[in-house]
């Protein structure tokens, strides 16, 4: 995933396009706008014809009179009101649109004004329970709410910061309430509210009285505050700058659930940043998160599952992950056939496989945990989250070439090109991944072969996504060189040569340097280099021959060296001025460059023109030094190149000696 594409889940249900679940209170954006294109408000229609087909409910007008009385009488009053409306059902639409429709939204945001502290309360617990309400949110916002609570979280009264941290908590799924909270300094009041005693955090709550038990309310509510906010790049840089990392580091170790799923969640948000990251590496955190990964609750499992996810393209915290038995649990999560519903949990799961098994030792420890099979049988999942992390975890095990015959043998490979007509573009990014080295497996490649594989992976090359466009023109390389009779398959798929060719036009370096590698492997078939050559390969690559990146210079030698061998093909390289470039590329450092370009120069030189222009432009002291590597390949075909060149040379002076 692309590292990392992944699909995401928030907490209103919504389905974000990123790669991973996340069962997070907020919504991912900026702060570049005053309003939340993000979130999205219930239908005034809905609201209309509830009223035109039902009858409203007698706790409407009733909520509705408790709100004239609070507007009409006096503090007395205004108390036994907030007392009464808090009898009702507040999480209920009916009863939310009835506070505001009579303007009760207002009266609760002036009573946060009072000095009253039994009024304070009160409004804050009816705004904490209806500001879940994305159209109140949005009211109570605009209402200028946001600075009057970040002033309540410095009240001395402990149950109004709790409070005020959880309406922040509500109000912070959109980008003006985040905007705001950071502006009238809220981030380092909220960190504030974090700093517990260790002592509360590992104590069980009975043993606690109720003033310790408070100051676990006030942590726990402090970061689901924070998490809200977290969903803003902006307060996530804040949070790092005014000291949250030590704390939510001490949070980790706590044995409360309620403290610890907002701790983790919050966690898990910032791990997007690098300094985060880093953090989570050198605060030790990571044995936090595997104790916590091992807890029965899903809620946990999953930010758990996340936070790792974020963090494991660093090799040293992959290392952490599988030493602390990372793995196993997540392993043991993926087999678990009661979280098959719980989509956001399993893509969380996948999705941490996935960067964990980027690298040998992971892969390795996957495989004796048997991880294969269990990834394999979660192919049929629906939802194409899991699928794609599933796909890219497979992609990574089966370099491991056991694997791939396990992918074979639980019958993954149907399933892997079943999912190449899905329309879903991360997923269509993995699975070519992983058939490109099933495919390096004779008896994988048959069934490919067989069930049509590479017709559709190369049908992939016509997808816009310019990473799909790369990772399926990577996997036909292997899938051409072992098919069995690989010439005439190629040539059976009206169309595929030409589409291939014409990809060199992209303008995607990635894409070229795919299609490069594609093409030197299609044109070790004569019939087929004729194709090719046919539809302009060689002008095509002679234009690319200017690059400086190295990744496409390596594979555009070798797909120039393959290409000489047709025709006038060499001679018009040569002509297109594509020799001196490519004796350039021999001062790359990259060793893989050399061995391409001495291979590209020792195919052009069995024209002789082509011979004086390498010799012009310097070719022999560079070939000199490549003769001597260890590298058999590179020796061979500088060998091979200096060879031509001095037999041009000796020619030319048994000419000189004859004249």
């Amino acid at each position: 995933m692309g590292d990392d594409n992944i699909s995401t889940f928030s907490a209103d249900g919504g389905q974000d396009t990123v790669g991973l679940p996340r069962i997070v209170m907020v919504t991912e954006g900026s702060d570049t706008s005053l309003s939340s294109p993000s979130s999205t408000s219930p239908d005034d229609d809905n609201w209309a014809d509830l009223i035109k087909s039902t009858e409203i409910p007698p706790e409407y007008w009733h909520i509705q009179k408790l709100v004239k009385y609070m507007k009409a009488g006096n503090q007395t009053a205004t108390m036994v009101a907030l007392s009464c409306l808090k009898d009702h059902d507040l999480t209920i639409e009916v009863n939310q649109r009835a506070i505001q429709e009579i303007g009760g939204l207002e009266l609760l945001v002036n009573l946060l004004e009072t000095r009253d502290l039994c009024c304070i309360l009160g409004g804050l617990a009816v705004l904490r329970d209806i500001t879940p309400n994305i159209e109140i949110r949005k009211k109570v916002t605009d209402l200028g709410a946001i600075p009057l609570l970040v002033g309540l979280l410095s009240d001395p009264a402990r149950d109004v910061q709790i409070l005020a941290a959880e309406t922040i908590a509500n109000l912070g799924r959109i980008r003006k309430s985040r905007k705001f909270c950071r502006k009238f300094g809220g981030i380092p009041k909220l960190i504030d509210l974090l700093d517990i005693k260790e002592r509360y955090l590992l104590t069980p709550r009975e043993e606690l009285n109720a003033d310790e038990e408070q100051f676990l309310d006030i942590g726990r509510a402090g970061a689901k505050a924070l998490w809200s906010m977290s969903a803003s790049q902006r307060n996530r840089e804040a949070m790092r700058k005014y000291g949250m990392i030590p704390l939510i580091a001490k949070m980790m170790k706590t044995i409360h659930l309620d403290v610890a799923i907002p701790a983790i969640g919050l966690l898990q948000m910032c791990a997007n940043e690098t300094s985060f990251q880093l953090a989570i590496q050198t605060e030790k955190m990571v044995d936090d998160l595997i104790t916590h990964l091992a807890n029965p609750d899903k809620d946990l499992k999953t930010y758990c599952s996340l936070a790792i996810y974020k963090c494991a393209s660093d090799s040293i915290t992959r290392d952490m992950i599988r030493n602390a038995g990372g793995l196993e649990l997540l392993v043991e999560a993926a087999s678990d056939s009661t979280n098959r519903p719980n989509k956001p949990l399993l893509a969380a799961v996948t999705g941490a496989l996935w960067k964990c098994a980027n690298s040998d030792e992971s892969v390795r420890r996957l495989d004796y945990l048997g991880a294969v099979p269990i990834l394999v049988n979660l192919l049929d999942d629906e939802n194409d989250g899991v699928l794609t992390n599933v796909a890219g975890a497979l992609a990574e095990c089966a370099k491991y070439p056991p694997n791939r015959e396990k992918i074979k043998s639980s019958g993954g490979i149907p399933m892997l090109i079943h999912h190449l007509n899905n329309t879903y573009k991360p997923l269509l990014e993995n699975v070519p991944l992983v058939l490109m080295e099933c495919a390096k497996e004779p008896l994988c490649m048959t069934e490919i072969d067989e069930l049509d594989g590479v017709r559709l992976i190369w049908s992939l090359l016509k997808n816009d996504s310019k990473r799909v466009q790369t990772n399926a023109a990577l996997a036909l390389s292997p899938c051409v060189q072992n098919a069995a009779d690989s010439g005439e398959m190629v040539r059976s798929f009206v169309g595929a040569l030409e589409l291939t060719v014409d990809l060199l036009d992209s303008d995607d370096k990635n894409v070229l340097s795919a299609v490069c590698a594609a093409i030197a492997t299609i044109a070790r078939d004569n019939e087929n280099l004729a194709v090719i050559s046919d539809h302009g390969v060689v002008a095509k690559l002679s234009k690319l021959v200017n690059t400086t990146d190295d990744h496409l210079r390596a594979n555009l030698g070798v797909a120039i060296a393959y290409c000489c061998d047709w025709a006038q093909n060499r001679q018009e390289f040569g002509k297109r001025g594509a020799i001196t470039p490519l004796v350039n590329y021999m001062t790359s450092r990259d060793p893989v460059v050399h061995r391409s370009t001495a291979l590209a120069l020792y195919h052009l030189s069995f024209y002789s023109v082509n011979c004086v222009t390498m010799h012009a432009a310097g070719v022999v002291q560079f070939l000199l030094e490549t003769i001597g590597s260890k590298d058999p390949i590179l020796q061979e075909a500088s060998a091979g190149c200096l060879c031509n060149i001095r037999k041009l040379a000796l020619a030319t002076e048994k000419v000189k000696l004859k004249q």
